[in-house]
């Protein structure tokens, strides 16, 4: 039998999720994994994601529920989602996305108290036996790479002279 080892999801894992307050909070105050800050919303590499290149975007302000948001928030993180796929298709190649929202646990959010939107790149073929068979999921990309690159490439769109 293979052994895969993921052993940074382990800290996660074992983490109190409560304990330290709201982890999208924290991570705008730490500064990790942050791909893009604006003035209302933020895009973060997911630190465990489904695919390479998973992004979130999310309000600065702590709401848990679309009804909370403010217009003006709404546009930054739509602007946000469009300029993500952009920056995705051009750096990594996706095939197609998925993009969505998980309000609420009954609903699989993660992190039910801090509104989030996911943004996952695909690939045909990208699900494989892996996940099924081996409940492991294999990503082929360090995240201080990805991000890295990320970050670059959300750089140049946002300077990009039209």
């Amino acid at each position: 039998m293979n052994v895969l080892w993921a052993p940074w999801r382990l800290e996660y894992i074992k983490s109190d999720k409560k304990k330290n307050g709201c982890i999208l909070c924290n991570v705008q105050e730490s500064n990790e994994n942050i791909i893009e800050l604006g003035e209302m919303a933020f895009v973060i590499l997911n630190k465990y994601p489904y695919n390479s290149g998973h992004l979130m975007i999310c309000p600065k302000r702590h709401v848990s529920s679309l009804e909370e948001l403010q217009e003006k928030e709404m546009l930054e993180i739509f602007k946000y989602m469009k300029k993500s796929m952009k920056v995705l298709k051009n750096s990594i190649k996706p095939m197609g996305f998925n993009v969505g929202l998980n309000q609420g646990r009954a609903a699989g959010a993660g992190i039910e108290e801090h509104l989030h939107f996911h943004i996952v790149p695909r690939w045909t073929g990208d699900t494989n036996f892996m996940p099924i068979i081996g409940e492991t999921k294999v990503l082929s990309q360090y995240l201080e790479k990805a991000q890295y690159e990320l970050q670059t490439a959300f750089h140049k769109e946002t300077h990009r002279k039209i």
